[in-house]
């Protein structure tokens, strides 16, 4: 069951201070593959802004305008459902996952993790060495090589913090802003040049100081593990029926019952500090750093690999199979429904997106030549990054369109107004409402049909 006790967890000393981590690192088979997911991570993180498909940028989430773009397509206010489904379908997802395989995400994709254990950890080592070389330099004095190694460490740490906080920024006004904040003089760009610093800032203090009490106090993802995760969940956990009663192998060759020899090193390795063999709890962000380490232990005293590994409590009390749930089956077709839809609305998405009203508390007008006329407001967005020619062409032939103001050549990534009559032949209203199909047209070819109601007089004698 999951252990919810934070009283258990050594995050402070017996004096209530902050109980610094000084976790070992243990390679093994699960830390080469994160290790090589978090090079496919921090490349494409760095890369992504200056990635182009189809003239625009992979990522782009440019609030201030308004303006999204994702796998180089633009989208824009009007879109804002497609942001909503995807958001849903994004929640349900974790909401799966979580319920599938406990906090995964947390310790394998999330950036936090990413950068901590992959890029500030591994600089942090080699500079001041393994787990009881960092602490003995932290409790030691003052000396030369402690004030080299630490200045040397943050110093990097400020680089790499400064080179985060201009890639994010890159994701949230674009990399050619940022360029301008990077060449330009600073008064032209204050605002951009301040941002700059204070990411900086926040990234370091992050990474320096904060570190694992993101995900063990700040985050609130791991408070949700608790009421989404069951006795199906796969997670890294303890196999205690084969472990336990744990002890130590004595030099006379006896051996205890269970399978643990009670080393210590799943503790050491933790980022986060837990003894995951007190049962699941809410710190572990499933980083199978502990199954990498107890599985090394397991080779040297020639016992069976995965005493810690990934199991569900059903696994491990009632030695059972992985079990695929109806809650489980449950999330999965909405998850396929969410997405079918998605996809669905990207797939009819247009490039230029039109809207046509009726003027509002406006009558029909006679017009000379016995035609009826309405007057109209469209708004109209270019989405793509190329000059359009945009007009309005009847699917009636009888219908006609006299500007008031004509939409024009509408440049790229931008939006204009168009104010216009319909006319119709009073021969041709057979009703009250008629309705109207309206083709965009745009370099000769139609962009989009529009369908509105025109409104004259009738009667029925």
């Amino acid at each position: 069951m999951l252990n919810t006790d934070l009283t258990e967890q050594p995050q402070t000393t017996e004096k209530g201070k902050r109980r610094w981590m000084y976790p070992i690192v243990r390679k093994g088979k699960f830390y080469n593959y994160r290790n090589w997911l978090s090079y496919v991570y921090l490349i494409l993180f760095f890369t992504g802004p200056f990635l182009r498909i189809n003239g625009q940028p992979l990522l782009l989430i440019n609030v201030m305008e308004r303006r999204f773009v994702l796998l180089g397509q633009v989208f824009w206010p009007q879109d804002f459902f497609l942001f909503v489904l995807a958001m849903l379908a994004f929640m349900v997802c974790i909401v799966f996952f979580t319920m599938a395989f406990g906090r995964i995400f947390c310790g394998w994709i999330c950036p936090q993790t990413i950068f901590m254990e992959m890029v500030f950890r591994k600089i942090e080592i080699w500079i001041e060495g393994d787990a009881k070389y960092r602490r003995k330099l932290d409790e030691g004095p003052l000396t030369r090589e402690k004030i080299i190694k630490k200045t040397a460490k943050h110093t990097i740490f400020v680089v790499i913090s400064f080179m985060i906080a201009n890639t994010f920024l890159a994701y949230v006004i674009g990399s050619q802003n940022l360029l301008k904040i990077a060449t330009e003089p600073v008064s032209q760009h204050l605002v951009g040049f301040i941002s700059i610093w204070v990411f900086t800032a926040a990234f370091y203090l992050v990474y320096s100081r904060v570190r694992e009490l993101v995900c063990t106090v700040i985050c609130p993802y791991g408070r949700l593990q608790g009421v989404l995760t069951d006795k199906h969940t796969l997670m890294v956990a303890y196999n205690y029926k084969r472990g336990e009663p744990r002890g130590k192998i004595s030099k006379k060759g006896a051996t205890p019952k269970g399978d643990c020899v009670d080393c210590g090193l799943c503790v050491d390795v933790c980022p986060t500090g837990i003894d995951i063999r007190k049962g699941a709890q809410l710190e572990c962000v499933n980083c199978t750093m502990c199954i990498d380490a107890c599985n090394q232990v397991m080779e040297k005293i020639h016992r069976d690999l995965n005493l810690i590994g990934f199991y569900s409590e059903e696994m491990i009390e009632e030695d059972k199979k992985p079990s695929f749930t109806g809650r489980m089956k449950a999330y999965s077709a909405i998850i396929a429904v969410l997405f079918g839809v998605l996809a669905y609305f990207i797939y009819q998405r247009q490039d230029v997106d039109v809207t046509v009203m009726r003027s509002a508390g406006m009558l029909y007008q006679e017009q000379p030549g016995n035609y009826i006329s309405n007057i109209y407001n469209a708004d109209i967005i270019n989405k793509t990054d190329k000059v359009q020619n945009i007009k309005l062409v009847a699917d009636n032939p009888e219908v006609k369109i006299k500007y008031i103001q004509a939409p024009g050549a509408l440049s790229k990534e931008s939006s204009t107004k168009a104010v216009f009559f319909l006319m119709l032949p009073v021969k041709s209203i057979r009703a009250t409402k008629t309705d109207i199909k309206l083709k965009v047209v745009g370099q000769n070819k139609v962009l989009t049909t529009i369908n509105t109601t025109f409104i004259g007089p009738y009667d029925e004698d």
